[in-house]
């Protein structure tokens, strides 16, 4: 039976040890002309695109309506938070790869779904800008199933520990709810999106 994941020690990293970011002071002027100092944290992995990750809302769906729209959400163990945490699939753009090629690919990896077609590719989108210049897109992509859904069998590579749950649109928020409860954290990407979802709903329905 595996064991629980968590974080055994922490210590400072020294910036020529770091394999996958690194720290710079950045010296800035500011709107009136005072020189002021910054400290940030840059990913080392940044192709040529300019783009770090994506980030994958999928959206699962049947010709029949043998089931209610529907998205795909993990649940994984995160040791900058020493918990679990509950996310839509993402990772990093490899090199040569567009954000929507990463995207299909890690929904693949991650879920074991295809996606049949892009939905949208949003902006480049900062992901903490007070500390980072990390950056990363949202990518909206189709699942089609003929009739019933299907759940078919994760790629995952070795030391990665995944878990998918697919959730009908409609009981998003009510699932993320019962995911606090438990002790997860939400991630930002996931819970602005149910909240969205959510405000769309009640303004539809005359609710707001």
């Amino acid at each position: 039976m595996p064991g629980q994941p968590k974080v055994l020690s922490a210590q400072e990293l020294p910036t020529n040890e770091a394999k996958w970011i690194t720290l710079k002071k950045l010296s800035w002027q500011d709107h009136d002309g005072k020189n002021r100092l910054w400290e940030s944290a840059e990913r080392k992995t940044r192709g040529s695109s300019g783009i770090d990750a994506v980030a994958v809302l999928a959206i699962l769906r049947s010709e029949n309506n043998s089931f209610q729209p529907s998205t795909v959400i993990i649940e994984q163990y995160r040791p900058p938070i020493d918990k679990f945490i509950i996310e839509l699939p993402a990772g990093l753009i490899d090199a040569g790869e567009t954000p929507e090629q990463a995207a299909i690919r890690e929904l693949e990896e991650e879920t074991g779904f295809k996606a049949d077609k892009v939905l949208e590719s949003t902006p480049i989108l900062a992901n903490d800008p007070g500390m980072s210049n990390a950056n990363m897109k949202l990518i909206i992509l189709r699942v089609t199933f003929p009739g019933q859904l299907e759940s078919p069998e994760q790629k995952l590579e070795a030391g990665e520990h995944i878990v998918k749950r697919v959730v009908e649109l409609s009981k998003l928020d009510a699932e993320i709810k019962e995911y606090e409860s438990k002790g997860f954290v939400v991630d930002a990407r996931l819970s602005h999106f149910v909240v969205g979802y959510k405000l769309a709903e009640q303004i539809k329905n005359g609710n707001f």
